[in-house]
């Protein structure tokens, strides 16, 4: 797997432009040595590589609204589809999304979709910003510290230099520690727990982050995130919205 490649495949230009140096750092050339060796030793990783910037590629850095940080992508097959929180469509619904729902559901009163696909919200403008972008198959964080942090450290510094009121949910001990990268005098940063079964019981479920992001966008003459997701039938994600 050449990461590089894939980068300037799947970025688009705003976004390439932006992050051109780092895919010349040393940080990013060891990176993809790493990743190049797990594929030569036959190492199944996850997300598939034509999808590793799947968040790039479906919210382009002008259009970023609002950013949801994760860790790292599901490490099982067929699961991870390059945004954060999301699976795959005919996948069950993992636990924290499932939470996300039942919270969504609660501040806004949107039922909660039949799948996990997340890419209605990132074309809207929800960055949906994993950490780590990728992993080995049954071993969760088994890619974290070879450089990816670095490199999605850069993203967020990126956009609280670069674009204006966006809302960024820290969700988790985790999340919240990249908190030092974004500038809160001109974005909205909501904090909580994370929605883990663990932990969202302690302050994720009413904090009503949801309807916070898309009033604070309507303040600043944004549009506002529609949440809602689109039935899929058959395993298709172009459905129009149910009313």
């Amino acid at each position: 797997m050449n990461i590089t490649d894939q980068a300037k495949k799947q970025l688009p230009p705003n976004w390439l432009n932006a992050l051109d140096d780092e895919l010349k750092k040393p940080y990013w050339l060891s990176l993809n040595e790493y990743l190049q060796q797990q594929d030569e030793s036959a190492k199944i990783i996850y997300p598939p590589s034509e999808q590793i910037f799947s968040a790039f590629h479906h919210t382009d850095l002008e259009g970023v609204k609002v950013v949801i940080i994760g860790q790292d992508p599901y490490h099982g097959p067929s699961q991870a589809n390059g945004l954060c929180f999301s699976v795959t469509a005919g996948h069950k619904i993992p636990p924290s999304l499932r939470n996300i729902f039942s919270e969504l559901e609660s501040d806004l009163k949107i039922p909660s979709a039949n799948h996990g696909y997340l890419q209605s919200w990132a074309e809207q403008g929800v960055f949906l910003l994993n950490t780590v972008l990728s992993v080995e198959d049954s071993s969760p964080g088994a890619h974290a510290g070879r450089g990816w942090e670095d490199f999605t450290d850069t993203v967020i510094k990126i956009i609280s230099a670069q674009c204006q009121s966006v809302v960024f949910m820290l969700w988790g001990s985790y999340a919240q520690k990249k908190a030092t990268l974004i500038d809160a005098s001109k974005h909205l940063v909501l904090c909580a727990p994370h929605p883990s079964p663990l932990s969202a019981y302690r302050g994720f479920f009413g904090c009503q982050h949801f309807s916070l992001a898309n009033r604070y966008l309507h303040t600043k003459n944004r549009h506002p995130i529609d949440w809602r997701l689109p039935h899929l039938i058959d395993d298709q994600p172009q459905i129009a919205f149910e009313l």
